[in-house]
């Protein structure tokens, strides 16, 4: 029993002291994640490493709606070095930072140089989170909402709740989320059971498509341009058609499906600690 004692420590050691000599590097993270996601991984895609190096050995993994500056210096400090962010970590769709670098723009170039001297790679998990059946995002934020036993079984971008007014609705949505800054177009008295909810932005095409159906009466979004979709609701209703916008703000519309995204990560990666870190919501009133 000793012998088979010591042979057991010996092992414990030896497999110890392999992960040591082999840590887990960004790239086997991605790698792993590619695998796991469940969807063919196609390109071209935005889920590409942002900023570091994919060779770098991963100390913590740092999962993110947003990679603000903030949440990298929450990450640095937790010892995190290696952040999935949801969104785009320099201020357009494709990280484009051609036109910022040729203005020198100081913004750009702190959040670059605190990325680079803490070794910070930054990679983006956003087109195959979405892709995921279900939607990752929709998924984590259905949760969040406790819109589980309502969501279509057709479309799970569609929901039939209890009979309640806009108003209160929204005041549901604000306190669930914990958000600062939400806005409502339509009738605060609107009596409504069929709610559509398309996080983040998903462009005003899709979000009027969403709301000439006639079994949408209120619409759930994170953003849109204001002379759009907004002014379609307008109108809608002052033609009195039973139409109504709930505007949560990007971040608070997908939060959840990241803190969701994180969740799922440990399920198979468990050689280094992996948090969920909340971006913070950028907007708020003034009382």
């Amino acid at each position: 029993m000793r012998r088979l004692a010591v042979l057991a420590v010996s092992v414990s050691w030896s497999i110890a002291g392999f992960a040591q000599e082999n840590p887990l590097t960004a790239r086997q993270v991605i790698e792993r994640i590619q695998k796991n996601v469940g969807v063919p991984w196609t390109t071209p895609t935005v889920d590409t490493i942002k900023a570091g190096n994919a060779d770098t050995p991963v100390s913590g993994i740092a999962v993110t709606m947003m990679a603000t500056q903030d949440v990298l210096e929450r990450a640095a400090a937790s010892g995190k070095n290696f952040v999935i962010t949801h969104e785009p970590t320099f201020y357009n769709h494709l990280d484009n930072t051609a036109d910022l670098e040729k203005q020198e723009d100081a913004v750009l170039r702190a959040k670059q140089t605190f990325i680079r001297e803490h070794g910070l790679v930054i990679w983006r998990f956003h087109d195959h989170w979405h892709a995921r059946k279900p939607d990752g995002i929709l998924l984590g934020m259905t949760h969040a909402l406790d819109w589980e036993d309502f969501q279509s079984h057709d479309n799970e971008h569609l929901f039939v709740i209890a009979p309640t007014t806009l108003s209160s609705l929204a005041e549901s949505i604000k306190k669930k989320l914990s958000i600062r800054a939400l806005r409502v177009v339509g009738d605060p008295q609107l009596k409504l059971t069929q709610v559509a909810f398309l996080p983040g932005a998903a462009g005003s095409a899709r979000q009027i498509q969403m709301l000439e159906r006639n079994d949408v009466e209120a619409l759930l979004i994170g953003e849109t341009p204001e002379w759009e979709t907004v002014e379609y609701v307008s109108d809608a209703v002052t033609e009195h058609k039973r139409k109504a916008l709930i505007i949560i703000g990007h971040i608070p519309s997908e939060q959840a499906g990241m803190e969701e995204c994180a969740s799922w990560l440990k399920s198979f990666i468990s050689e280094v600690p992996i948090e969920f870190i909340p971006a913070s919501e950028p907007f708020w009133l003034p009382r």
